[in-house]
């Protein structure tokens, strides 16, 4: 099989795209109409971005899908944008910005190949089974190809998987690891065996926490598919734009996502509401994949102990053991989410700089921060809430 016979080529809109050959690379699994095992790079996700204006122009994120074909059928594509800042990423690079522009260079706009506003791990190279090697490979030179001959400083591809970051080295990439919470369903019966996992100490907290978070003065609802109804995206919209003022100054969402949502997404998605006399004052939406819950955002009019704990952890725990998912990613950051049972992982990015010079000075110090990463990781995980026996089996 040989790259010759591969054309690759960038399209401005998922909508040139047909939705069958876009999820037949992303999500093969799901072809029999069953859950994909990554929703976001699903054509519906993806198309819900851009015809809501979340990205395109004015937003810092243009599309420039690519795509792969062999002797007519589409093999490979790839979510790729003309990035003109660092917003939205959650894999930082400012500091090399900084020093890219400090040396007299531009650094944006940039290639980035990610699921905007989704720190969420997954296969970015989406290729059809059979042409994983030849797929990626094509789309990695095209890629590259497009950044070499548009002047553009540099190509990322964020939150990629361990198998595409380990090929991308090989084809000379530099990998980065960066360390996220995820929950891992070990194969717990109900809430109450994952509590037994706990250390007694741990267990204690966490049941004080919920019974805590359960007696704010109303009820919490689960949603999914057509439970949720558009009222509940009104409150929701509320809820998500007061954390995205506090943490981004701008919701990176557009409030017509959330209607394209309701229409194209809301089988994959799983809403967690409080409620007080019937009116939501929390809540938190989840993306349910084949094997994964993902936890995406989270807000509040109201604040109660630990109403945030169990909203956004132990209901996501709730719902993986409930409906056999093995584990939950609980998004970027938060060290607060240890003691609730997720541990750290790594997780993985790939990067190219067009000068050969800044590509060698990041390499090496990829390299340090790999090991700080990596002794990171140790640590955090010597400090989980499982018993000792647990731990050892978690590690």
């Amino acid at each position: 099989m040989s790259n010759a016979t591969i054309e690759v080529t960038a399209h401005p809109t998922i909508n040139a795209i047909a939705a069958s050959d876009w999820d037949a690379c992303a999500c093969p699994e799901a072809v029999d109409g069953g859950r994909p095992d990554d929703p976001f790079t699903t054509h519906r996700f993806l198309r819900a971005l851009e015809d809501s204006g979340s990205v395109g122009p004015g937003t810092g994120w243009q599309p420039r899908y690519i795509t792969a074909h062999q002797d007519g059928e589409m093999i490979a594509a790839a979510p790729l944008y003309a990035k003109g800042h660092s917003q939205g990423e959650y894999i930082f690079d400012h500091n090399w910005a900084h020093a890219y522009e400090n040396a007299g260079g531009r650094y944006y706009p940039k290639l980035q190949i990610a699921v905007p506003f989704t720190p969420a791990t997954g296969r970015r190279f989406l290729t059809k089974p059979g042409f994983e090697v030849a797929g990626m490979s094509a789309l990695v030179q095209g890629a590259v190809q497009i950044a070499t001959d548009n002047d553009v400083s540099s190509l990322h591809a964020t939150f990629c998987t361990e198998a595409e970051a380990l090929a991308g080295q090989e084809m000379g990439l530099l990998g980065r690891i960066g360390q996220q919470f995820h929950w891992v369903n070990d194969a717990y019966t109900d809430f109450d065996a994952f509590l037994a996992s706990l250390s007694s100490r741990k267990r204690k907290t966490l049941r004080k926490e919920r019974k805590q978070a359960n007696d704010f003065g109303g009820e919490i609802v689960m949603l999914t598919g057509d439970q949720i109804q558009p009222e509940h995206w009104d409150a929701f919209w509320v809820f998500y734009q007061d954390t995205g003022n506090r943490k981004w100054g701008t919701p990176y969402l557009t409030r017509k996502f959330f209607d394209l949502a309701h229409q194209t997404l809301r089988d994959d998605m799983l809403m967690v509401l409080a409620l007080r006399d019937g009116r939501p004052v929390a809540g938190a939406l989840n993306f349910i994949g084949r094997d994964t819950l993902y936890g995406r955002y989270w807000g509040c009019i109201e604040h109660h102990p630990c109403l945030h704990f169990e909203v956004c952890y132990y209901r996501a725990i709730d719902f993986a053991i409930q409906h056999g998912l093995g584990k939950v990613e609980a998004g970027a950051q938060g060290e607060h989410k240890l003691a609730r049972g997720y541990l750290p992982v790594a997780t993985h990015s790939l990067h190219w700089f067009r000068d050969g010079g800044f590509q060698d000075a990041v390499a090496r110090y990829l390299k340090a921060e790999r090991e700080a990463v990596d002794h990171e990781i140790e640590v955090l995980t010597s400090y989980g809430p499982f018993r000792k026996t647990d731990m050892e089996d978690h590690q």
